[in-house]
């Protein structure tokens, strides 16, 4: 047997978290909802979890992120920072982004 480690992802200031190729954003109608759906997975973010996984298109840096988010919500970019760096991070964790 071959073991395997998997080599942590850190989110950084310079990151382009993109979601990975098997998760997607879809409208539920039933719901009226936005589902992340991921193999045998379903996600129901809220509208911040939705407007930084919208954001995350391989083109943003994090930093970008965190200015249009502060921007958007009229919030003290040092103040979101690390919410939007620890929701990054715990999503590439649970393997839905890549950075």
């Amino acid at each position: 047997m071959i073991a395997t480690t998997r080599v942590r992802s850190l989110v950084s200031i310079n990151s382009r978290p993109v979601l990975k190729r098997h998760v997607r954003l879809q409208y539920d109608r039933v719901r009226a909802a936005w589902a992340l759906l991921s193999p045998e997975r379903v996600f129901w973010p809220n509208e911040v979890s939705l407007d930084i996984l919208r954001l995350c298109d391989g083109r943003h840096t994090v930093a970008e992120m965190i200015a249009l988010l502060g921007d958007q919500y009229g919030a003290d970019e040092a103040e979101i920072a690390p919410d939007v760096t620890g929701f990054l991070q715990e999503w590439s964790d649970k393997f839905l982004v890549t950075l």
